[in-house]
């Protein structure tokens, strides 16, 4: 997810950064839906409607993350961002062991964070709202996930979301010529770009997603939450081999906070029925 990160800050240059998050958003759909190829029920009725919101929640949560990426660094931006895993996690305990692993990761996650709020306002804005959406995201996911079908209503749920979200790439700012208009869609006349865009959709979207949907049918939301708080400490690992950041004695302390916090948490399991998948169009066409 952070190497992908590290590929959108080099594309803010020639787009804005939600153009960025939603061409990102056009890949991961494509290769999904080529991949998966969901049949006739994924797309109609309330399953529609449950993964439509989802890939929305998803997108939106891109979007606001890489808006706040173009104003924050991604240690800060990521550690306000956890604040709404950290709350998921909080709402759905119920033991104490849950409380205090969720105490963990928040002061890990705080202590990991540099935030200067009086910096970049509208990027502290857009980092909450993308903490929001991410909250979204795990409640959302679950129902897709228990649904048994979660893969497939994934590349529905981006399609809808990437065709919703399509006037995103007229948007203008940070690299980007400025305003609203068709001005904004030259850099896509680069293969340079699209290529760019499509492995962003792989590294950022189609992987992470995924292995989330095989995770959220297998565990409860309140584990989900906690184990996404290994993400500090990615960020950190991903700065220090990519971008040459050396984390500081208090970044390191929170670093181990937090993985504390998923090793106390991971000791009890969630009783959560798997149910069988719903398989896709290239599945039932296999022979057996």
């Amino acid at each position: 997810m952070y190497v992908g990160a590290a590929l959108a800050v080099g594309l803010f240059d020639r787009l804005a950064p939600a153009a960025v998050a939603e061409l990102r958003l056009i890949g991961a759909a494509l290769v999904l839906l080529t991949w998966r190829r969901p049949g006739r029920d994924a797309w109609r009725g309330v399953r529609l409607l449950r993964a439509g919101a989802f890939g929305l929640a998803t997108a939106l949560m891109n979007v606001a993350y890489y808006e706040a990426i173009a104003r924050l660094p991604l240690g800060t931006a990521v550690a306000i961002e956890f604040t709404g895993p950290v709350l998921v996690a909080a709402l759905a305990s119920r033991r104490f062991r849950d409380v205090g692993a969720v105490g963990l990761a928040a002061a890990g996650v705080l202590l990991i964070a540099d935030v200067r709020w009086s910096g970049s306002p509208a990027g502290v804005l857009w980092a909450l709202g993308a903490a929001a959406m991410w909250a979204a995201y795990i409640l959302l996911g679950k129902r897709v996930a228990r649904a048994g079908s979660g893969i497939d209503d994934l590349a529905t749920g981006f399609t809808v979301a990437a065709v919703v979200l399509v006037p995103l790439l007229f948007t203008g700012g940070a690299g980007a010529a400025t305003g609203f208009g068709a001005a904004n869609l030259a850099p896509l006349a680069d293969p340079a770009v699209l290529g760019l865009s499509v492995g962003l959709g792989v590294l950022s979207s189609v992987v992470p997603y995924v292995l989330d949907q095989v995770v959220l049918r297998r565990v409860g939301q309140a584990r989900f939450a906690v184990l996404l708080a290994l993400l500090p400490a990615t960020a950190a690992l991903v700065g220090l081999v990519v971008l040459g950041q050396l984390p500081g004695t208090l970044e390191a302390v929170g670093i181990g906070l937090v993985v504390l916090a998923v090793a106390l948490r991971s000791r009890d399991g969630d009783d959560v029925p798997v149910p069988v998948p719903v398989t896709s169009a290239r599945d039932r066409a296999a022979p057996s």
